[in-house]
């Protein structure tokens, strides 16, 4: 295996090669709030990253991936994020679905699955959100049942924010299959392709004027019944394992977008003598040691929950501290009819950051009852 030296070096190499040319004008696209930004030009460099072997880096070799490890994955986002590389697409399918199915797929479902998420042919959205089922995911109503032959699992349901479930061809869906059950107990992880009758998507028009999120309505949608991860009413465990995924080492890219955010509000700041001001010049510095905190729990495994409510605090906190830096030019819109600059934009999308992925509470009774050993809340 190379040092993770000489993996950056070669990732970082390949990328100063190969961003450029057509792929230049893609630099610095996408991200939230932004992920409608050239959308098909990212998928076509990211189906050209899957070419040349720069997707699914921290898969094992045995499913297409080059088995890199913590620190050589650690190198990779760094090495992207810093080359000002779009925003990836495939981040579902290959940060959050793949390791799931590698640790919890049957054979067939790996064989089906991952290859088609390492090509970037497939992309993938996640259906856990629900009206009423928020965060909270052990209050999920959406229902599947078996049909009469036993060959198909048919679905019946509504999920909420599921972010690009316009642009995916499949989620990955907790439904109750166990009529009955409650909370945690008789809940499934279906795969449930989208193209297909008795699914509709409706795009949720965001603060930013954006839709990368999604109402997904399932009514008698239908998908094989092979495709259950893990056993059937043992989804809990199945979904819970792909939110550890989504909170791990891929969050260091984004920390260092965090990084340029913050590099650039400090610039801000001393070009319109907002510096001078001693509580704007208090917040900055809190922010910067923030960050740090923030780099170094990512580093040595802080717990998923604690990572969460950290970072989306730290980042919501960001976007209010650069309102207050721009002062009243913040309040005015760059262009008609909804126009905003990059600022705007992180203040009103940053909103959203204590919510998905687990809102602030719901973060802080897991850290409270399972870290902590306190009380379970009391439920009606």
């Amino acid at each position: 295996m190379d040092s993770v030296e000489d993996f950056r070096t070669g990732f970082r190499s390949w990328l100063e090669r190969e961003l450029s040319g057509g792929f230049a004008s893609l630099r610095g696209k996408g991200g939230p709030g932004r992920e409608h930004e050239a959308f098909a030009e990212r998928l076509e460099w990211e189906r050209h990253m899957a070419a040349h072997g720069w997707t699914c880096v921290g898969w094992p070799e045995e499913h297409g991936g080059r088995g890199a490890s913590l620190a050589q994955q650690i190198a990779f986002h760094e090495e992207y994020a810093l080359a000002d590389a779009p925003a990836r697409v495939n981040h579902i399918g290959e940060q959050l679905l793949g390791p799931t199915l590698i640790a919890f797929g049957t054979e067939e479902q790996k064989a089906r699955f991952l290859e088609p998420i390492r090509r970037v042919e497939e992309l993938w959205c996640q259906g856990y959100s629900e009206p009423g089922a928020g965060s909270d995911l052990a209050g999920v109503r959406t229902r599947a049942a078996l049909s009469e032959d036993g060959t198909e699992w048919i679905v019946d349901g509504q999920k909420t924010w599921t972010s690009l479930a316009h642009e995916a061809q499949w989620c990955f869906v907790i439904a109750r299959t166990e009529p009955g059950s409650r909370r945690h107990a008789g809940l499934s992880y279906l795969l449930v392709p989208l193209d297909q009758p008795g699914v509709e998507v409706r795009p949720i028009v965001q603060l930013t004027g954006t839709s990368e999120f999604n109402e997904v309505f399932f009514d008698g949608a239908r998908t094989a019944a092979s495709h259950v991860v893990g056993a059937v009413g043992d989804g809990w465990r199945t979904a819970m394992a792909t939110l550890g995924f989504e909170r791990g080492i891929s969050t260091v890219g984004q920390q260092i977008g965090f990084r340029r955010e913050l590099t650039d509000l400090i610039a801000l700041a001393e070009q319109n003598g907002a510096i001078g001001a001693p509580l704007l010049r208090d917040r900055l510095a809190r922010a910067w040691t923030g960050l740090r905190t923030m780099e170094a729990n990512a580093r040595r495994g802080v717990d998923p929950s604690v990572a969460k409510l950290y970072w989306a605090t730290w980042h919501r906190d960001l976007g209010e501290l650069a309102m207050d830096i721009r002062g009243a030019a913040s309040m005015l819109a760059e262009g008609e009819p909804y126009e905003l600059d990059a600022w705007q934009r992180l203040f009103l999308f940053s909103r959203a950051d204590t919510i998905y992925a687990g809102s602030d509470e719901i973060q802080r009774n897991i850290i409270a009852e399972r870290l902590l050993g306190l009380p379970k809340e009391v439920r009606a």
